[in-house]
């Protein structure tokens, strides 16, 4: 029989049972047994089990590469641990099996991004924003809206107010200082987090992405300029990585995780 992990809640029930008796020390060290590092293998994979019990977020699944039958393996196991499995990057027969497979789901960005299962309670106080310097950055920025939105969080977007069109920004500066975390994606010289962290005192999060002509290097451009910004404090992650923007403002909304609470 499969032991499911558990979160920090069931962890506090378990030991409030052995703490009134209800509960034998054995019994409790066996369900404690598969925490922190806990792991499941098959053939392909090996599944970080124990990832929500260590980090309060479970494994999420890296969908390129991985055939149409590996993705549906690794959505049944990982269904035994958590209720909801967050696919990204998926090609397109890969989300179409998984959509034929799992009836309870939610899609974005036309499938790439797939959550099977259930969308948890929102756990998290304050809100995320996402602003994108143009039309053109919108695909990177719905993965990161995406796996924001599958980790229930709270998300406003505004999008294509990029620096060519400076007003553009400053008209939502109001709306800018409402957000507990920003996240910027941008391209081509990717000025505008700099501007966005003149703007407001919260975290500020950039995400490079590779839209540009020849001298935007596929995103590097964006990447360095974003690294090296004027506005101090900005967090930069990697080119096209709005999967991992979100993460991080999932941390920053999150703190520091207290065990029962």
């Amino acid at each position: 029989m499969r032991k499911k992990n558990l979160d920090n809640q069931t962890i506090r029930t378990l030991l409030d049972g052995v703490s009134a008796g209800s509960i034998d020390v054995k019994t409790a060290l066996a369900q404690l047994s598969s925490l922190p590092f806990a792991t499941e293998s098959l053939s392909y994979a090996t599944l970080d089990t124990g990832r929500k019990a260590r980090t309060g977020f479970a494994e999420v699944v890296y969908g390129a590469g991985k055939t149409p039958a590996q993705c549906i393996g690794i959505a049944e196991t990982l269904l035994g641990h958590q209720p909801g499995v967050l696919f990204t990057r998926l090609s397109d027969a890969s989300s179409a099996a998984l959509i034929e497979a799992f009836p309870v789901h939610r899609s974005w960005t036309d499938g790439r991004t797939l959550l099977i299962g259930e969308t948890p309670e929102p756990v998290f106080q304050g809100k995320v924003l996402v602003v994108t310097a143009g039309t053109s950055d919108l695909p990177v920025a719905d993965e990161c809206l995406a796996t924001l939105l599958a980790h229930g969080a709270d998300v406003g977007v505004i999008t294509d107010v990029g620096v060519a069109g400076i007003h553009r920004i400053l008209a939502k500066t109001d709306e800018l200082r409402t957000a507990t975390v920003v996240i910027v994606v941008a391209g081509m010289d990717g000025a505008l987090p700099s501007v966005v962290g003149g703007l407001v005192g919260s975290p500020v999060i950039a995400v490079p992405t590779s839209v540009g002509y020849g001298a935007a290097f596929a995103g590097v451009a964006p990447l360095l300029t974003m690294l090296n910004a004027c506005a101090s404090g900005i967090t930069v992650v990697n080119i096209d990585n709005g999967f991992g923007g979100a993460m991080a403002a999932l941390r920053i909304l999150r703190g520091p995780e207290t065990i029962g609470e």
